[in-house]
C-alpha cells in the first residue's frame, strides 16, 4: 500500500468512528468527554506498535459494532476484508442468553484466543487505555476489571510483545494499588456483573405472575416464526448465473451449498459477470442460530452482522436480516415489552406522588389533554384513574422531578434520562403508526432485547428503558 493510500485508509477510519460514535452522543463513562478520546488513545498505542495502517485502522474502528448500530458488513464495504476481519476478531460473539457475566466472558475470551496477533495488539491497547480510566474513576469496578483484564491478558500473548509487557506492568501497578490477586477463572469476582447494573429497588417486589409474563415476552416469539427460506445456489454454478438469478429475483444475499450442504453465503456485490466459481463467504462465529432461538438471539446477531442464519434439523436454510425486524410479530412484541415499562413507571409515580400529587408537575395544557380523556373515558363507562390516562413523555416528565431515577433506571444523569425517555416514546410512536423502527430505532431494540435475555425478573424491568449508553455497556 502507497504511503498516501495507507494515511488516507488511517484517516478515513479515524472521521468515520469518530462521527458515528458522536452520532450517538457516545462519551466516557467516567469523564464525560467524547468517546474518541478513548479511540484516540487506542490508536496511539498501536500506533507505537505497527505502522501497518490496516491494523491502525481497526484500532479507531474496534468499538464500531459493539457500540453503534454498525455492523462487520458495513466496515467491510467501507475499508475491506482485512481491517473488517480485524474489527470482528475484536467483537464479542457472547449473547445475553448464554449465561452470566462469567460464562458470556469465557465465550469472548475463547473468541479472541483464535484471533490474529494483529487484533490481539490492538485488544492489548484497548485494554490499557481502559484500565487506566476505569481504576482511576471507580476503584469498585477496576477491581472486577483487574481481574477480567487478567484472564483476557492470558490469551494476548500473540499481540505486539513490547504492549504485552506495558500491559501486565499496568495491570501489576493497579492491581497492587487497589489489593486484587490474580483469580481463577469462576472466581466470585467474575461472576457478578458490572458496578452499573440496575438497583433492584428500582420497583416494586415482583409478583409471580410479573416474573412470568417478563419470561414469557423473552420466549413468545422465535426465529423460525420470522426467518425466510433462503435462496440457495451450487458451488458447481458460475458466478454469473449465480449474480443473474439473484438480480431477477432481488436478492442480495444467498446461501452457496457444497454436496447439498450449506457452507456460506453469497452476496450480490461480491459477484461478477464471469464464468469463474462463486466468490462465497464462510459462516462467522455466532451467525447462527436454532429455529428455536428466541428473538432476542436474533437481534443480538443482526447488531453485529447483516444477516442472521438459522439452522432447522441440522439444516442451515433460513436467512434473516435487519429489515425482517420489521415483520407484524417482531413490532407486537416490542409493543408489549414499552407496555410492560410504562406500567412499572405507572406503578413508581403511584409509590412516590400518591393521591395525584403528581399534577403540578404537568403543563397546564397536558393535565387538562389528561383530564379531557379521562371524562371520554369515564362517559364510555370504562373504570381508569387519571393516571391511566398520560401518556408515555408525561409520565417521564412526572419522574425526572425524583432525584433517584436517573440512578434506578440506569441514567449517568438526569439529562441523560431525559432524552433516553425520550427515545423510548420515539419507538413507541413509531410501532404504534407502523413506521420504520429499524432505521430510527435499532439502538433501543438491541438494548431492550439484550436485558431482556437476560432473563430480567418484573422488579427489574426498568432496567430494559434505552438508556443513553452504547451497546457494548448492556453486554
Amino acid at each position: 500500500m502507497k504511503t498516501d493510500d495507507a494515511q488516507d485508509l488511517v484517516t478515513r477510519a479515524r472521521a468515520f468512528a469518530s462521527q458515528a460514535h458522536r452520532r450517538i452522543d457516545h462519551r466516557r463513562k467516567y469523564s464525560n468527554q467524547p468517546y474518541e478520546v478513548h479511540l484516540k488513545g487506542v490508536a496511539a498505542l498501536v500506533s507505537s506498535a505497527t505502522s501497518d495502517p490496516e491494523v491502525q485502522a481497526a484500532a479507531w474502528l474496534h468499538d464500531l459494532v459493539e457500540d453503534t448500530s454498525l455492523t462487520i458488513g458495513d466496515i467491510r464495504r467501507e475499508f475491506g476484508e482485512r481491517v473488517a476481519a480485524l474489527v470482528s476478531d475484536l467483537t464479542d460473539v457472547s449473547r445475553p442468553g448464554d449465561g452470566n457475566r462469567a460464562v458470556r466472558r469465557a465465550i469472548d475470551r475463547l473468541h479472541l484466543k483464535d484471533a490474529t496477533p494483529e487484533a490481539k495488539t490492538i485488544k492489548l491497547a484497548d485494554l490499557m487505555d481502559n484500565c487506566r480510566d476505569i481504576c482511576r474513576h471507580d476503584p469498585r469496578f477496576g477491581r472486577t476489571y483487574l481481574q477480567e483484564m487478567a484472564l483476557l491478558l492470558n490469551v494476548l500473548g500473540e499481540g505486539d510483545e513490547s504492549l504485552y509487557r506495558r500491559a501486565w506492568a499496568l495491570w501489576t501497578r493497579e492491581a497492587t494499588r487497589l489489593g486484587v490477586a490474580l483469580a481463577e477463572p469462576g472466581s466470585p469476582a467474575e461472576e457478578g456483573d458490572s458496578a452499573s447494573d440496575v438497583s433492584s429497588s428500582a420497583t416494586d417486589d415482583p409478583t409471580r405472575d410479573g416474573q412470568r409474563v417478563t419470561r414469557r415476552f423473552a420466549q413468545v416469539f422465535t426465529a423460525s416464526d420470522i426467518a425466510a427460506a433462503a435462496l440457495a445456489f451450487d458451488a458447481s454454478q458460475s458466478q454469473q448465473n449465480i449474480k443473474s438469478a439473484m438480480a431477477r429475483q432481488g436478492v442480495a444475499v444467498a446461501l452457496l451449498l457444497n454436496q447439498g450442504q450449506s457452507v456460506g453465503l453469497v452476496l450480490l456485490e461480491d459477484l461478477a459477470d464471469l464464468p469463474d466459481p462463486p466468490r462465497w463467504r464462510p459462516f462467522r462465529v455466532g451467525q447462527v442460530v436454532e429455529a428455536s432461538a428466541p428473538l432476542t438471539d436474533v437481534i443480538e446477531v443482526l447488531t453485529r452482522q447483516d444477516v442472521c442464519v438459522v439452522e432447522a434439523f441440522g439444516a442451515r436454510s433460513g436467512l434473516i436480516c435487519r429489515q425482517d425486524m420489521q415483520h407484524p410479530m417482531v413490532r407486537m412484541w416490542l409493543f408489549g415489552i414499552v407496555t410492560l415499562i410504562e406500567m412499572t413507571l405507572t406503578r413508581r409515580i403511584e409509590r412516590l406522588f400518591p393521591q395525584e400529587k403528581w399534577k403540578p408537575m404537568l403543563s397546564p395544557g397536558r393535565l387538562r389533554t389528561a383530564l379531557a380523556l379521562l371524562d371520554e373515558r369515564r362517559r364510555l363507562g370504562q373504570q381508569c384513574q387519571l393516571i391511566d390516562c398520560l401518556q408515555l413523555g408525561d409520565k417521564s416528565t412526572i419522574l425526572l422531578n425524583d432525584p433517584d431515577f436517573p440512578r434506578m433506571f440506569a441514567f449517568k444523569s438526569r439529562n441523560a434520562a431525559k432524552q433516553g425517555m425520550q427515545e423510548l416514546q420515539s419507538l413507541r410512536n413509531n410501532l404504534a403508526h407502523t413506521q420504520d423502527i429499524v432505521a430510527s430505532d435499532w439502538a433501543q431494540i438491541a438494548r431492550i432485547a439484550r436485558e431482556l435475555a437476560r432473563g430480567i425478573e418484573d422488579r427489574q424491568v426498568a432496567s430494559i428503558l434505552p438508556a443513553k449508553k452504547p451497546l457494548s455497556d448492556m453486554r
